[in-house]
Order: C-alpha cells, then sequence, then structure tokens
C-alpha cells in the first residue's frame, strides 16, 4: 500500500437492521490524486450507533498508518458521532463516563477507543444522509451488504477513480422563536412549556418508549416530514434520535440522553 499518497478526506456510515440486530458499516478513504480505498465489516448482534463509531474508529486506525501533517476531513452523518467526539466526550471522562443524569454512558467501550485514535488532524464533518452524497452514499451500501450477511466488493487503489461530488446540505431543524418581543408573562409561559417538554422527552428516553413520527413531531413542534427527512440518527438539544423499525405504515423512534 502506498502510504506516501496523501489521504484528502474520509466518508463513514453505518447500518443496523433492527437495531438491535445484524448490522454492518463501510468506511471509503479518497486520496488528493483521485485514488480510493474502500473497507468494511458487520456484527451479527449490534445498534446503528455503535456501526457508526466502528466505521469512524475503522477510518482513525486507516490513518495511523499515513505519515501526513495536512488535515483531513471525516464525514459521517451521525451527530450522535460527530457531537460525541467533538463536545461531549470531555464532559463524561469528567464525570467518570457518566451522562449529566448519572447514568452510565452507553457504548463506552467504543468511544474510548475513538478518543484514544483521535487527533488533531482531523477535522470532524457532518453530512446528511441519503441526499445524493457519493461518498457518503456508498458508504450505505457497503453497510448494508455487511448487514444483510453479504460481502461487498470493496475497491482498494486504484488511479482511475473519478473525485466524488461533495454536496453539502443544511441538516438543521428550525430555528427557535425568537421571543425577545413578548411580554415577559408571555416568555415565562413558553418557558414553562419548554421544560414541560424537556421532562416530557427524558421520561420517554428514561423507559424506552417508542414514538411514532406524528408524536416526534409534535414533541419537537415541527411537521412530520421534518421528522423522517433527517435520516435514521440525529440530535435533537440534549437526545439522539434514533429510528428503529417500521411498524405497518408508521415509524418508530426512541431518545436517548446523551449528554
Amino acid at each position: 500500500m502506498n502510504y506516501s499518497a496523501k489521504v484528502d478526506r474520509i466518508y463513514t456510515d453505518g447500518a443496523c437492521s433492527g437495531n438491535p440486530g445484524p448490522g454492518g458499516w463501510g468506511t471509503v478513504a479518497y486520496y488528493v490524486n483521485g485514488a480510493v480505498h474502500e473497507m468494511g465489516g458487520g456484527d451479527a448482534q449490534t445498534t446503528n450507533n455503535r456501526m457508526e463509531m466502528q466505521a469512524a474508529i475503522a477510518a482513525l486506525k486507516f490513518l495511523q498508518d499515513f505519515d501526513q501533517q495536512d488535515p483531513i476531513a471525516l464525514y459521517t452523518d451521525s451527530e450522535y458521532v460527530k457531537n460525541g467526539i467533538t463536545k461531549w466526550i470531555k464532559g463524561w471522562k469528567q464525570k467518570g463516563w457518566k451522562t449529566s443524569t448519572g447514568k452510565p454512558v452507553l457504548n463506552q467501550d467504543l468511544w474510548e477507543i475513538l478518543d484514544e485514535l483521535n487527533s488533531k488532524q482531523v477535522e470532524w464533518r457532518y453530512v446528511r444522509g441519503h441526499t445524493g452524497d457519493i461518498g457518503n452514499e456508498r458508504c450505505d451500501t457497503i453497510a448494508r451488504a455487511f448487514s444483510l450477511g453479504k460481502t461487498p466488493t470493496l475497491k482498494t487503489f486504484t488511479d482511475q477513480v473519478q473525485e466524488p461530488e461533495v454536496i453539502m446540505t443544511d441538516a438543521s431543524l428550525p430555528a427557535p422563536v425568537d421571543l425577545s418581543d413578548l411580554p415577559r408573562e408571555g416568555r415565562v409561559e413558553s418557558l414553562r412549556h419548554l421544560v414541560e417538554t424537556l421532562q416530557m422527552a427524558d421520561e420517554i428516553a428514561s423507559k424506552a418508549y417508542l414514538i411514532t413520527s406524528s408524536e416526534l413531531a409534535d414533541l419537537i413542534d415541527v411537521n412530520a416530514s421534518a421528522v423522517t427527512s433527517r435520516g435514521d440518527n440525529w440530535v435533537w438539544r440534549n437526545w439522539v434520535v434514533s429510528r428503529v423499525r417500521r411498524e405497518g405504515n408508521q415509524i418508530l423512534w426512541q431518545l436517548e440522553r446523551v449528554d
């Protein structure tokens, strides 16, 4: 393997059938000269978040073999992974791997590996999934194949690969409403409603309740289409929102407190 070649960017993705259930991960490294190197694997019983993390771990291990000083962009469609490694992990470690509610941090074993492998050279970036980004789509294809027990053909170094066009999209939910123009009584009432909403979300998460897309949309005060368009895993305030399964014509979601 030509370790003298420079890596430009790496994409990672995970998939899981059932969540928990059979899962897979995919990682694709793109070189400055257009060469590509693909990696992937699977697990018979896992979760989507763990597969997202395994893909990122594979990317960081891959980079250890390169003597490269230039920054490398690492794209993930998991806000759980990006926020966890760039924001939340410092607080988790300070609290002895506990969340703000005192509960053990889920997937601590993989977070510790990611933390050890991470470096300032890596620029963690979020890319919205299933929006046509070639790198993300290829990782998704690899991950889903492994989750189904298949072994896809993975590309190794080639000099005849067209560089993908990166399509970045805005994955944010509608911005909070500016309440500064309301009278004080109105602002207090809005805050009271917000606290009740957050308490409700905490109860849903702590008791592992599954809620439908429309119920989730009502909880976070957005249109139902804004829920389903965000992908299988995303972050809302202090929670990771994960798609669990479909029952009939309903998609069921689960909240996980992570801060």
